[in-house]
């Protein structure tokens, strides 16, 4: 069987050849992963098991809004603001989607600064990130209490179909939690920024190699992720 040789850095790898060589090379974690540190291995797969659970409960509400007999609620009316006499359907997502894409505007310089090793830029700009977020779970908070005082609850509400209130709570109820741990997670990491921990390698939590803002994109790989499944929500949910 015939073999190629390859060169990595001084160490010489030899594999096989042809398919063979194929199947060793994504079988081989220590090839796949050469350039990858853990955290950001780790952080890959929590969001790939977390898109299962996310996809769980989207399918889900999928089935059960398919198969109920009862009308479903009217998002329109449903999620509606009166605002100078005049009822403004979706008004208040749409502002709640924008901030949260806004936020991941913010995030992406973030990484980018920290790419330039930029302490005092990433930092603000974590800063608002969360800033963005919690505006965002401030708001899902105030769209949760009208909803409650208009009657909706898990286990009916006055607009239709009783499982409407239950899906609704328990989806945006874990978006709503993941948007608050990252929230957290982006002032502690800003602080450390800040204070440059991530340059004096200072001994800590989340604090990477001398030198190294890993943690910062790792953060905004979690960030993103947040803000994707946020798209999924917002269509499923007041569009359809």
């Amino acid at each position: 069987m015939s073999q190629t040789a390859e060169t990595h850095a001084t160490e010489p790898l030899v594999r096989p050849a042809g398919l063979r060589g194929v199947a060793a090379d994504l079988s081989s974690d220590q090839r796949a992963f050469k350039n990858v540190s853990w955290g950001k291995a780790m952080m890959w797969i929590f969001l790939l098991s977390d898109t299962f659970v996310f996809g769980c409960f989207l399918l889900s509400y999928m089935t059960a809004r398919m198969s109920t007999l009862v009308p479903w609620p009217n998002p329109s009316k449903v999620f509606a603001l009166t605002l100078g006499g005049h009822e403004i359907p979706l008004i208040l997502i749409a502002i709640m989607t924008f901030v949260l894409i806004s936020s991941s505007g913010t995030m992406a310089m973030a990484v980018n600064f920290g790419y330039r090793r930029d302490r005092r830029k990433t930092a603000i700009l974590m800063l608002l990130t969360a800033i963005l977020g919690a505006t965002f779970v401030g708001m899902q908070a105030f769209e949760w209490s009208k909803l409650i005082h208009e009657g909706v609850r898990p286990w009916g509400n006055p607009f239709g179909a009783a499982q409407f209130g239950s899906s609704f709570f328990m989806i945006t109820g874990f978006h709503g939690t993941h948007v608050s741990i990252g929230v957290l997670f982006l002032i502690i990491i800003a602080r450390k920024v800040w204070r440059g921990d991530f340059d004096t390698e200072k001994r800590g939590f989340f604090t990477s190699r001398k030198g190294h803002y890993e943690i910062v994109e790792i953060t905004g790989l979690y960030w993103h992720f947040v803000d994707l499944v946020w798209v999924f929500i917002f269509a499923f949910f007041y569009l359809w």
